[in-house]
């Protein structure tokens, strides 16, 4: 049904899903995505925008290899070590800040140095709290730090600032700038949010309805996390306007 190839660091991120469904409560099948084809070049930074319910998440579990019932082809880059950050931040209750950043790591790694990436995130001072002791925004720094932490040669990243005040948001967008920029990792992130996708993305890919596919791709002027609001503001006109027209056609049968 499905193939996953690994491939050098240099490859890009492919990801074909030539059909997905499931079964609902009721048994009736339900077709999740159609016809799907991305590629996001290795070390760049991209963006997958649609309606709610749409399937984002489910595209992003099958780029991760969580979901394997699909027809279609996942090319991972490097050697398909991978980092990912859920919606919800996932820490272990009973382990400290620390202790769930290296729980991913391999054993024979497993004492590495975190320094520099616990102190881009803030988080130098709360290495020894327990999640049940923190806020919204560290949790999810550390959900994002135990990504970062394995190396990863891709990283995804399912809606990680949703529910957050704006400043702890902003934030955080800066900091995962920061990290993506300074480690190259070829990242793929899920939002609804089409401001801070082009905020952040070098490439954006805007989903239809279901069945999922990608109806409209645009690639970012640099730089990235640095575009101001009078871009952010101008790309985001261009590109509903470009996505509404693109769904228009795809109603007319065109």
């Amino acid at each position: 049904m499905n193939d996953a190839q690994f491939a050098g660091d240099a490859n890009p991120l492919e990801l074909r899903i030539d059909a997905k469904s499931f079964l609902s409560a009721d048994g009736t099948p339900v077709e999740v995505v159609r016809g799907l084809d991305l590629r996001l070049e290795a070390g760049s930074f991209g963006a997958l925008i649609g309606p709610s319910g749409c399937g984002k998440t489910t595209i992003l579990r099958i780029a991760a290899g969580l979901d394997p019932d699909f027809r279609g082809v996942v090319c991972a880059p490097g050697s398909g070590r991978l980092g990912m950050v859920f919606q919800e931040p996932r820490l272990l209750p009973w382990r400290t800040v620390e202790e769930n950043i290296r729980l991913a790591l391999p054993a024979g790694k497993a004492a590495a140095d975190l320094t520099e990436l616990v102190e881009i995130l803030g988080l130098g001072s709360h290495l020894a709290r327990y999640p049940g002791e923190l806020s919204l925004g560290l949790a999810r720094r550390t959900a994002i730090a135990r990504a970062f932490a394995v190396r990863p040669d891709f990283l995804l990243l399912d809606e990680p600032f949703v529910s957050l005040d704006e400043t702890v948001a902003a934030r955080l967008r800066n900091e995962l700038v920061a990290l993506t920029t300074r480690t190259k990792v070829t990242t793929l992130f899920v939002t609804h949010d089409l401001a801070e996708a082009i905020q952040l993305a070098d490439r954006l890919f805007f989903l239809s309805d279901r069945p999922a596919h990608i109806i409209a791709e645009r690639t970012l002027p640099p730089p990235r996390g640095a575009r101001s609001s009078d871009v952010i503001a101008s790309i985001a006109a261009e590109m509903r306007l470009l996505v509404s027209q693109a769904t228009a056609d795809a109603k007319r049968g065109c």
